[in-house]
């Protein structure tokens, strides 16, 4: 009850949140056009829907409670203004926010009175429920078909079965929901609301309504309800395509839906109100499921490919949101999920694909679950997971039912690193074999509680899991087909139809009673089936089946009362189905079957592209096959209307056949089932499409113009008539667009059906690019002319169908009178078309009739057709829905209809049963043909080859009997073998034969001899030559000794690089820094030489001459510039060395850096022996171990066995060389002994002492030595071998083999062993042999007594030399025997000290696996630590230059801040004192106005910022601006009030742009500040965050060096120990368990005994040193409290000192820095020189004033003596004048007057006397100018040209400018300079 409580609430303040949001109406009509809202039908009609109980009242008052009329415009666009700006909020959330849900668009606005829908409402279904398609005027009727029954099932679809109640099934098949009675077994339907499909169904938690959800363009979900099946509610606008799945929340008041591609939109729905309370993007790939948490409403779950998400509803600032997170698999392999639930604490189980089980906790998987032995707990994908009454259930498609233990799952934590937990189930149910559960469903009966679950194999199942003694067994309630169907046929003569499909079931149905009959299961799937027709099996017991193995099988269907010996039971099923025969006549899939008209031929076509043809008979006989181009689609006999019998053949890529049937007897099938002289024709489909397009396009666009045309007569004829004269004027026709290419598909269109229409006549629908179209085809007469695959054939007809080009016709089928044309759609729609005169035309094929039936998206019809009387027409498609239509025929009379099972034929009760083929790789018909054939031939020439050898081996022993007659004969007689030879020519010919033979096989074996060689190569490669040494044994001689060496592989040539070049990098790194070294001493090289030659020059410079005052005064300067340097560099010295004195001084926190050293070595080295295996053990950074680190430790230690190895085999090999030499010494010693024991008699001889032999192991190298003789007695034993032990010939047995070559060798070894013995000839001496010949002699004769005593000595000789060459063999045997005991001593050490080797290299390799496995995650966390570090780096120099910048930007502001003061005082200055006009000049400077060209310019920024400027540092001069504000009214402050100082104020006009200038950079200079504070802080913020993530790294990685040292320590080290060094003893005894003994060396205990002692010594000495340190510490303190005494004194002197002289304390330092100013003297010094130099150029000045002056002096003398001329010329002028003058007038009348050239001439003399004149003023001006001592000239005149270096005056006046006609030259100081003289 609590529970309930807590929900009630919580379902209460959802519905308040919901509340806030207003409900817009987005509903997309479906089905029919008038299908409305609740609110518009009942405000339309008021009565409520037909069986309502509704109440009026509350419709009404929504309704008038809703706004009547539309708000103004400006409303509505502030209205979408508002919507607008919470869209954009809403993005901007979204992007910040991830997976952040929002209310749609629509429903944020203004709050509103929401319209409620009344409880009692309900659609009217009619107008809900799609109806069939009918083309308008059709006159087709809207009942033309009438769905019957659905006898499939879509078991492949997710979650397709509910349960209603205990009687009542729920499940989609296409376009319905079928309701399913379990009592009646009866069917109800519900349609689609659009006809695009179902997607989802889900059931209400009170079974009161059920859920679905649709398919198609803006689909809707409809809430039904139950049992009444009325739409109670429409959703609409939750996706754009189709619903994928559904959920009710525990309440019941809301449903959260997910939509499929593109949108994946997770909806969240007010179901009763059809509102969407929040919606978001699920996720960017399908999404299965999505459920709420039954404990908590406001969370969801969603699931799908390779994902999953938690969701939860968060009530933020901005209203209720969804918010999603998705789960992160972490070292969990990335798996797709489907079965998932909830747990009450929030966590989730969900399944993987690998079938084990994952606890997610917080978004992570916390653990992974399995069973025992790190079993999965089901065996493959777990689909659904049940948390019911505290027990969780988990179904898997392996077909079990498991319960677990909720508590111990839901504490389930890792263990180890694998992150698995194994745990069992407690309970466990296999439903059955080849069952996959998909999902189940409980629901109550009578109080018990019952299962029903949905196989994906094609069942429904009713399941008891009480697990207890009364559980009842799992009830297979339903069988259907699984997966899609691929063929269906109906019986000729009764109402039964068969099935077959991929699931390897074959069917039979009878549809009047709506029941299954009967089922077969095969090893293959169906893929093709027919049913035999009337004239085949009168009876229509008859079905040929086509497998995808190839396999045709004819089954036969009985009722099985009609058999003798059954009759009388009572437990007899319907119907049985029995296999009659099994043939294969194809390789791959039979994909279509036909039976001639007449019964006689059954042709069976495949994928590949062969057509078979068969006699049909008791039992079918193969006639024969042909080869087609490609994989057969279809086959269709010729109608009996067509005079031949043809087959129409329809293959995938475009090809179409026409055979006639073969005559059995015609057909040779000797060898071969092949036709080859069928005749044939061919039609190769060529696309059309794009011309047809084209064609329509030129109509269209020709159609236009004429429109066009037309439109523009009739205008001009409108204009004519209203009295308008209209000039026809040529148009310019606009430019059209380029028509389309013609286009011809790459790959040709595949052919799905297709019909005859005539002889040699057909109709094809294609699909691709070319469908829309039914094509009307022929085959041509030219049909040998040209290969079939080149052939490019048109239809000659072509009609369009409508929608059909992206859902083309499939199949096409007809009734029994060939009126009605019915055809399967790809997206599973039903069309039939009228045929009135029994033949397709366009005007036919217009009006039609279309139904939705199977699924849209994956229902594509397979198989159509109707009944043999017309009254049923049956559907089967690839959703594995199989539906049965009525005809226009009443249901009354389908009551009286009865489907008539065909009795069985008689014998089958005897009949053997029939042979199946169930190898899928079983011979077909033509491969066992061609088998028999090819072992007949074989047959017939080993019978050939079998008589020839019977004739050799009779000649050969004819001639073997006339040999053995010619032997018997006598010598004489008898014939030579060369006689028996006819011609000596026949055997060369032979023999040159046999050579060719001989050659021909060694050619043909050359390719496996290089083979074999290769490969003998490569064995030695691999199995000698990497060896280095093989095991030699060497043995003693006496004793059972022997000695082996180590079998060494040679190193890798990886660890012989290492050691030739052991310091590669080393010497890269030094010729790296030696060409670094070479370039920069090239570089200082250079850079010393451009200084030598800067040097040079400045000496080689010539100085300007200045006087030796000048000198002296420089070096003056330098000197005091030295003593200064001096004095400056002692200042900073003795700063410095305070400085350093401050530096040196230590703080109080101060320690000696030698004794924190001292001190963390103390702590890392002395007196800290943790253990590794301590928890607060920290591995030390030196001692952290790397895989790298490892790898070396393992090369050194490999390389460092090696060479312990090879050292122990050299010694080996030299002992055993000395084995050998002892040998070959020993042969020779006894050759020697032997030759004296020669000389001796036989009872004085010594036993020979045994020569020592070569053991085979001790020269293993021999076993490599082989010869032919070898390979050949191989050879023998090897068949000897096989033909006496032919019982162990498998065996394993290596020993004879290797025996084989043993032997050999051993003898062949003796060779080189014993040769030392042949070379060296035996050593007699002389007197032995001269003895022995003189005892042959004595033999002859008796000895004498001098003979006598000469054998004595002789024979006491030779004893005495056979015991010496005795005794020195034993002693060479003993030798060799001592040194192999001793040898064999070392290696014994060497074994074990290798021994103790080994283990540690098996150690250190542990550790190398373990290192590699954990060298990831601690690379990742180094990486990641390292990446920190650098981050933090960067973080850190970032806060700096920030920190430099806010420095900076602080400066710049009080810079400002002090300009602005000073401005003020300034103004304030000017304002003086009583100034009455100064409030007002204070408002005029502090007024906020710029002037006009800023404005224009800065207007956005004075917007911007104005509000700044009004509250940025107005606070010191506010009050005088408030006070200013009475005199706004009285005063302009853009005029100058009377009685103002103009001059002031414009002073504080200026002033006021400089202030508002000053307050805009502050302005921006605070702005840049406060950036830079946040920018600042930010990085602060991430700093802080950046050295936490750090510290939390750091301790990760130490966390995880730990635990790798843990790991590594868990490793068992050996150490093997003697009795004598343990000395841990218990109670006196060695305890049994070492484990907490510690394993130290001696040196280590005896040096920890010893640092025992040093450390007493130590503390005492440190102790005595500290007292000491006390003391001086004391000292020191005094000391320097007595310093700081004298200093306070010493200062308050030099004070009172400086105050005595100078009156104010002076800082001396400056005082001396200031004292000689260098830069003063220096610029004085410059100035003299100045004024040297300006004195030597006013000399030069002064020199060229006189010349000058006397070049005026000269020209003034000449120019006074030109006057004088002048003055003559002039008196004597009046002479002439007077003396014409006193002529006659009367003479000379044409000379009167003056004369032009006089005038002219006068002109001329008075211009130049001017001109003169204005020279000699000029001059006299220049002279004036020049006495100056200045010697300035410019001032003087207006303008001065330069040219050429010299200067021009020229006059100031235009009228000077008009008499002077030549600038005079001047020359310039330059010119004067440069030039000694003057030109």
């Amino acid at each position: 009850m609590g529970q309930m409580d807590t929900d009630g609430d919580l379902n209460a303040d959802f519905c308040t949140c919901f509340a806030v949001f207003r409900n817009t109406d987005h509903r997309v009509g479906a089905g029919k056009e008038d299908m409305s809202s609740p609110g518009e039908q009942e405000g339309a009609d008021e009565k409520p829907a037909e069986g309502t109980q509704a109440d009026p009242s509350g419709v009404q008052e929504s309704r008038s409670s809703l706004p009547k009329e539309s708000p103004p415009a400006e409303e509505q666009e502030e209205d979408v203004e508002e919507v607008a700006s919470d869209t954009e909020s809403i993005a901007d959330d979204l992007e910040e926010e991830d997976s952040t849900e929002v209310v749609p668009e629509a429903e944020k606005g203004p709050k509103k009175i929401e319209k409620k829908i009344s409880e009692t409402f309900f659609y009217n279904g009619e107008d809900v429920h799609s109806q069939p398609f009918v083309t308008e005027d059709s006159g087709i009727p809207i009942n033309l078909l009438t769905l019957e029954h659905s006898f499939g099932y879509d078991c492949k679809r997710s979650v397709n079965l509910m349960v209603m109640d205990s009687q009542t099934l729920l499940y989609i098949a296409g376009n319905q929901v079928v309701l399913l009675d379990l009592k009646t077994e009866s069917q109800s339907y519900l349609r689609s609301s659009s006809g695009g499909g179902i997607g989802f169904i889900t059931a209400h938690p009170t079974k009161q309504y059920f859920a679905v959800g649709e398919k198609g363009e803006k689909p809707n979900l409809i809430i039904y309800d139950y049992p009444s099946l009325r739409p109670y509610r429409i959703l609409r606008g939750g996706t754009e395509k189709a619903y994928v799945f559904g959920d009710f929340n525990r309440a019941g008041t809301l449903l959260a839906s997910i939509g499929s591609s593109p949108d994946y939109m997770l909806t969240i729905w007010d179901w009763k109100q059809e509102k969407i309370v929040l919606r978001s993007k699920a996720f960017s790939q399908d999404v299965y499921r999505v459920t709420f948490s039954p404990d908590n409403e406001e969370q969801l779950t969603t699931v799908g490919v390779g994902h999953i998400r938690f969701w939860k509803m968060a009530l933020t600032f901005s209203g209720l949101k969804l918010q999603g997170a998705l789960g992160r698999f972490g070292k969990t392999s990335v798996t797709d999920i489907i079965g998932y639930v909830e747990l009450p604490d929030g966590k989730v189980i969900s399944g993987a694909e690998w079938g084990n089980l994952l606890l997610w906790e917080g978004g992570l998987i916390k653990v992974e679950l399995c069973r025992a032995g790190h079993k999965p707990c089901h065996s493959g994908p777990i689909t659904q997971l049940v948390l019911d009454e505290g027990e969780l259930t988990t179904v898997g498609q392996d077909g079990f039912i498991r319960v677990w233990n909720f508590e111990a799952i839901d504490a389930a934590d890792s263990v180890d690193d694998t992150g698995l937990l194994e745990v069992e189930p407690m309970n466990e149910l296999q439903v059955g074999r080849n069952v996959s559960l998909n999902f189940m469903s409980k629901v109550h009966d009578n109080g018990q509680p019952i299962w029903y679950a949905q196989d994906s194999n094609g069942a429904i199942w009713k399941l008891d899991l009480t697990f207890s003694n009364m559980t009842r067994d799992p009830e297979c309630l339903y069988t259907f087909h699984s997966g899609r169907i691929e063929a269906v046929s109906v019986s000729p003569v009764t109402y039964l139809m068969a099935t077959t499909a991929l699931d390897r079931s074959v069917r039979i149905y009878d549809f009047i009673s709506n029941r299954q009959l009967s089922e077969i299961q095969f090893k293959q799937g169906g893929t093709a089936l027919t049913w035999a027709p009337r004239v085949v099996n009168p009876k229509g017991g008859l079905i040929a089946v086509g497998f995808e193995d190839g396999v045709v099988r004819i089954i036969e269907i009985y009722d099985p009362k009609g058999l003798v010996a059954l009759r009388g039971r009572t437990n007899i099923g319907n119907a049985e189905i029995n296999l009659k025969q099994a043939f294969k006549p194809h390789t791959s899939a039979v994909t279509a079957l036909a039976y001639e008209q007449n019964g006689d031929v059954l042709a069976t076509g495949s994928k590949d592209k062969t057509v078979f043809f068969f006699a049909v008979e008791d039992k079918y006989e193969p006639i024969g096959f042909i080869h087609v181009p490609g994989p057969v689609q279809a086959l269709q006999w010729s109608p009996p209307s067509h005079v031949e019998s043809m087959l129409l053949i329809l293959c995938e890529n475009g090809y179409v056949l026409q055979v006639p049937a073969p005559v059995p007897e015609e057909q040779d099938t000797a060898s071969t089932y092949q036709i080859k002289n069928l005749p044939t024709q061919y039609f190769h489909f060529y696309s059309i499409k794009s011309r047809i397009k084209l064609e329509e396009e030129i109509a269209l666009r020709e159609k236009k113009k004429q429109e066009k045309e037309k439109a523009r007569l009739e205008w001009i004829r409108q204009q004519q008539e209203m009295g308008k004269d209209i000039e026809e004027e040529p148009e310019e026709e606009p430019e059209e667009e380029p028509l389309p290419p013609l286009y011809i598909p790459e790959e040709p269109s595949p052919i799905l059906c297709g019909f005859y229409s005539a002889p040699g006549k057909f109709w094809l629908s294609l699909g691709g690019y070319d469908s829309g179209f039914l094509y009307h085809c022929a085959f041509s007469s030219n049909q040998h002319q040209e290969d079939p695959e080149q052939r490019q054939d048109e239809p000659f007809e072509v009609i369009p169908i409508e929608d059909t080009d992206n859902n083309p016709i499939h199949r096409i089928s007809f009734c029994t009178s060939r009126l009605l044309m019915f055809c399967g759609m790809q997206n599973g729609a039903l069309r039939v078309y009228a045929l009135q005169d029994k033949d397709l035309s366009a005007n036919t094929l217009k009006e039609y009739w279309s139904f939705n039936v199977h699924d849209n998206d994956y229902g594509q019809i397979r198989g159509i057709c109707s009944s043999y009387d017309d009254r049923f027409l049956i559907t089967c498609g690839e959703d594995g829905n199989i539906f049965t239509f009525n005809i226009l025929s009443p249901e009354d009379v389908h009551k009286e209809l009865k489907a008539k099972i065909p009795s069985p034929r008689s014998g089958l009760e005897v009949e053997k049963a029939a042979e199946d083929i169930e190898d899928p790789n079983a011979y077909n018909i033509e491969e066992v043909k061609q088998k028999e054939e090819y072992e007949r031939i074989m047959k017939e020439a080993e019978d050939k080859k079998s008589k020839k050898r019977e004739e050799l081996t009779a000649l050969r022993e004819e001639f073997l009997f006339l040999l053995q007659k010619n032997q018997e004969l006598p010598k004489h007689m008898q014939l030579h073998r060369d006689q028996y030879e006819m011609d000596h020519r026949i055997f060369e010919d032979l023999n040159r034969q046999t050579a060719q033979k001989i050659q021909l096989v060694e050619k043909e074996l050359a390719w496996e001899h290089e083979k074999n060689l290769i490969g003998l190569q490569k064995l030695r490669n691999w199995f000698r030559s990497s060896l280095e040494f093989d095991t030699v044994v060497v043995r003693a001689i006496q004793s059972n000794h022997q000695i082996s060496t180590y079998r060494l592989l040679a190193l890798s040539e990886k660890y012989c690089q290492d050691k030739e070049h052991p310091s590669w990098r080393k010497t890269v790194l030094k010729r790296a820094w030696k060409k670094m070294e070479k370039k920069e001493t090239i570089k200082e090289a250079k850079h010393a030489r451009v200084f030598e030659e800067e040097a040079e020059k400045v000496k080689s410079e010539v100085q300007k001459p200045t006087a030796r005052f000048i000198e002296n005064k420089r070096k003056q300067i330098r000197r005091i510039a030295e003593k200064y340097n001096k004095e400056k560099a002692k200042i900073m010295k003795r700063n410095a060395e305070w400085e350093e004195l401050y530096k040196s001084k230590p703080s109080d926190d101060y320690e000696n850096p030698e004794d924190v050293q001292a001190i963390k070595e103390a702590r890392e080295n002395m007196g800290c022996y943790k253990l590794k295996t301590a928890t607060d053990y920290r591995v030390p950074q030196h001692e952290q171990m790397k895989p790298e680190k490892k790898v070396k430790q393992l090369e050194s230690l490999e390389v460092l066995i090696h060479k312990k190895k090879v050292n122990m085999n050299k010694q080996i090999l030299s002992l055993r060389d000395f084995k050998v030499s002892v040998i070959d010494e020993i042969k020779c010693l006894v050759q020697e002994l032997k030759s004296i024991q020669a000389a001796l008699d036989l009872s004085e001889h010594l036993p020979l002492p045994p020569i020592p032999q070569l053991h085979p192991d001790e020269v293993p190298e021999k076993k490599f030595e082989y010869d032919t003789d070898i390979l050949l007695k191989f050879k023998q034993e090897q068949e000897a071998k096989a033909k006496f032990q032919e019982p162990l010939e498998g065996s394993p047995s290596s020993g004879a083999p290797r025996r084989s070559f043993l032997k050999p060798s051993s003898l062949k070894e003796s060779g080189p062993v014993t040769q030392p013995a042949r070379e060296h000839p035996v050593k007699t001496t002389p007197s032995v042999v001269v003895e022995q010949k003189k005892l042959l002699e004595i033999e002859k004769a008796e000895p004498t007594e001098m003979e006598l005593e000469i054998l004595k000595r002789e024979k006491i000789k030779n004893l005495y030399l056979q015991d010496s060459l005795i005794k020195k063999i034993n002693a060479l045997v003993i030798n060799f025997d001592a040194e192999l005991c001793v040898l064999r001593h070392k290696k014994l050490q060497l074994d074990v000290q290798m021994k103790h080797a080994d283990l540690r290299y098996i150690t250190w390799y542990e550790e190398l696996l373990i290192l590699n496995d954990v060298e990831k995650t601690e690379n990742d966390l180094q990486g990641r630590v390292n990446t920190l570090r650098s981050e933090q780096e960067a973080t850190q120099s970032k806060v700096n230059s920030y920190l430099a910048l806010m420095e900076d930007t602080n400066s710049e502001i009080v810079k400002l801040q002090e300009c602005k003061k000073a401005l003020y005082a300034s103004f304030r200055a000017s304002l003086g004192e009583n100034n009455k006009f100064a409030r007002f000049l204070t408002k005029v400077l502090k007024k906020k106005i710029k002037c006009m060209e800023k404005k224009e310019v800065k207007r956005e920024a004075d917007e911007k910022y104005e509000s700044e400027w009004e509250s940025d540092e107005e606070s010191t001069l506010g009050s005088d601006e408030e006070d200013s504000r009475s005199e706004d009214e009285v005063f302009d402050v853009s005029v100058c009030p009377k009685n103002c100082d103009k001059a002031l104020f414009q002073n504080t006009i200026q002033l006021r742009e400089k202030w508002l200038d000053i307050e805009e950079s502050l302005t921006k200079e605070k702005k840049v500040a406060a950036n830079l504070r946040k920018k600042y802080n930010v990085l602060v913020k991430k700093a802080k965050a950046v050295e936490a993530s750090l510290k939390t790294a750091e301790r990760e990685l130490d966390t995880f060096q730990r635990e790798k040292q843990h790991k590594l320590n868990e490793l068992y080290a050996v150490v093997p120990l003697k009795l004598h060094q343990v000395e841990y003893f218990v109670n006196g005894e060695i305890p049994t368990d070492l484990s907490q003994a510690l394993v130290f060396t001696n040196q280590s205990l005896e040096y920890l005994q010893k640092r025992i002692v040093d450390l007493r010594n130590e503390k005492i000495m440190q102790r005595e040193m500290y007292k000491k340190a006390q003391q001086q510490h004391k000292q020191l303190i005094q000391d320097k409290k007595e310093m700081e005494i004298n200093i306070r004194q010493l200062e308050e002197e030099c004070n009172q000192m400086m105050m005595l002289k100078f009156g104010r304390m002076v800082d001396f330092e400056a005082v001396q820095a200031r004292s000689v100013n260098i830069n003063l003297e220096e610029l004085e010094v410059e100035i003299m020189q100045k004024e040297y130099e300006h004195s030597q150029e006013l000399k030069e000045w002064e020199k060229r004033r006189f010349d000058l002056q006397q070049k005026l002096i000269m020209l003034t003398k000449e120019n006074t003596r030109k006057l004088q001329q002048l003055n003559c010329f002039c008196l004597e002028k009046q002479q002439l004048e007077t003396t014409l003058d006193s002529l006659n007038d009367d003479l000379g009348a044409e000379f009167q007057g003056p004369r032009s050239t006089d005038i002219k001439e006068k002109a001329r003399m008075e211009s130049l006397l001017k001109h003169r004149a204005h020279d000699i003023a000029l001059l006299r001006e220049e002279i004036k100018l020049l006495r100056r001592k200045d010697g300035c000239v410019r001032e003087q005149f207006s303008l001065l040209a330069r040219k050429d270096g010299c200067f021009f005056l020229q006059p100031s006046s235009p009228q000077d400018s008009e008499t002077l006609s030549e600038p005079f030259p001047v020359l310039t100081p330059c010119t004067v300079t440069n030039s000694p003289s003057v030109p």
